[in-house]
């Protein structure tokens, strides 16, 4: 199509992958994101094969692997003796099997690749600039920011995250809260837990869970805690948490859960409910108005493909458009290679919250397990799919 300008109302790792994934196709591009910074924002995050896969079709690949850090294997733990469950390959079988590798990330890190990687290319990134609705007016869209200013594009790309504006004209129902509550934080790696460092995973237990992984070269860890918790009301991603609430909540979980709670850095250390939405069934509004990543499929953790799944959204947006003689194209073509996709994700990332905090963990891996890896997700190229 010819040249169009592009609006995209979120600067989170969707968004900014939208961004150099369409820069690179050669569309203007201007980015708003509501934040004042991209600094330590969050913690880790997991970039399976199927992100790495997008990311090399977007010539970033190697930039990335060379400040991730990329697991031998995973296991999964009993949290009552810590005694290993099930094993899962990483490392070179999964180059071998797929082409890309499995990765850990600090987010700071990710972020700062790709601002970089966007600025390059000649995209606009407008900070503390929060879009608080988006529309259009025939084939045009438009998004207006809280100061009240009005950008107008051809097309606007919800990427807004889970409180998403642009989702509002979609749906006007809020997120829902899913029974689960998540901590997160960070432990130095001590002599105590190198060995956890190295061989990363899960304890797993009847309705709590402990994740850790390695970052920053193996000198972190980063801790991610599940528990279910009924009557949650407080709303937000960084709320202060403290030591007191794991120990009560993992109390009788074997040593390593125990000492890792112990050596958590405070300051550091937040709570989040997992809230998250209903599957849509369109993602576009007037062949000009569409929705990525956690806008339009925001997705409980428990597969970790949130970010993979809108790094996917991402590369395959890109091509829909470059295929396509119109925007309103662009978005059909984009929305029947991805919704269905995504929308299966989302099904399956709430059934392995029941099968990964389960009150019969001593079978877990004993038959086939059904996971990221055997439902085939491992395996899906952006970069590739019919569009």
């Amino acid at each position: 199509m010819d040249h169009a300008k592009v609006l995209i109302a979120g600067g989170g790792i969707g968004g900014l992958t939208a961004a150099i994934a369409l820069l690179r196709k050669g569309f203007d591009v201007e980015v708003f994101e509501g934040a004042r910074n991209f600094g330590e924002v969050g913690a880790g995050v997991t970039l399976a094969p199927n992100a790495m896969a997008g990311f090399q079709y977007l010539g970033l690949g190697a930039k990335i692997e060379a400040s991730g850090t990329e697991p031998v294997r995973q296991v999964v733990r009993h949290w009552q003796d810590g005694r290993v469950l099930k094993t899962l390959e990483r490392g070179t079988e999964m180059r071998d099997r797929y082409g890309a590798p499995y990765l850990y990330m600090h987010r700071a890190d990710l972020h700062a690749i790709l601002v970089e990687s966007a600025q390059e290319l000649g995209g606009r990134l407008h900070l503390a600039a929060r879009v608080a609705e988006a529309g259009h007016e025939g084939p045009q869209a438009w998004l207006r920011l809280e100061d009240g200013a009005v950008h107008h594009g051809d097309l606007v790309v919800g990427a807004d995250g889970l409180k998403s504006a642009v989702r509002r004209n979609f749906e006007e129902i809020s997120a829902h809260f899913t029974g689960h509550v998540a901590w997160r934080g960070v432990v130095p790696v001590d002599d105590e837990l190198r060995d956890l460092a190295q061989n990363p995973g899960n304890f797993i237990g009847e309705e709590r869970m402990a994740v850790w992984y390695p970052l920053r070269g193996g000198t972190q860890i980063n801790l991610v805690f599940f528990a279910r918790e009924q009557g949650w009301t407080d709303d937000g991603w960084t709320i202060p948490a403290t030591r007191d609430e794991l120990r009560t909540v993992f109390d009788g979980w074997c040593q390593p859960v125990r000492y890792m709670i112990e050596h958590l850095e405070e300051d550091r250390l937040f709570k989040w409910a997992i809230n998250a939405r209903s599957a849509l069934s369109t993602w576009n509004q007037g062949g000009c108005v569409t929705l990525l990543g956690d806008a339009a499929h925001a997705m409980t953790p428990f597969l970790g493909q949130g970010a993979s799944c809108a790094i996917e959204d991402a590369v395959v947006l890109s091509r829909a458009m470059e295929a396509s003689a119109t925007v309103a194209e662009a978005i059909a073509r984009y929305e029947k290679a991805r919704i269905e996709h995504a929308t299966f994700i989302q099904a399956e990332s709430n059934a392995n919250a029941e099968r990964l905090q389960s009150k019969d963990a001593d079978n877990f891996g004993k038959k086939e397990i059904r996971n990221e890896e055997t439902l085939g997700l491992f395996a899906y190229d952006a970069g590739k799919v019919e569009v």
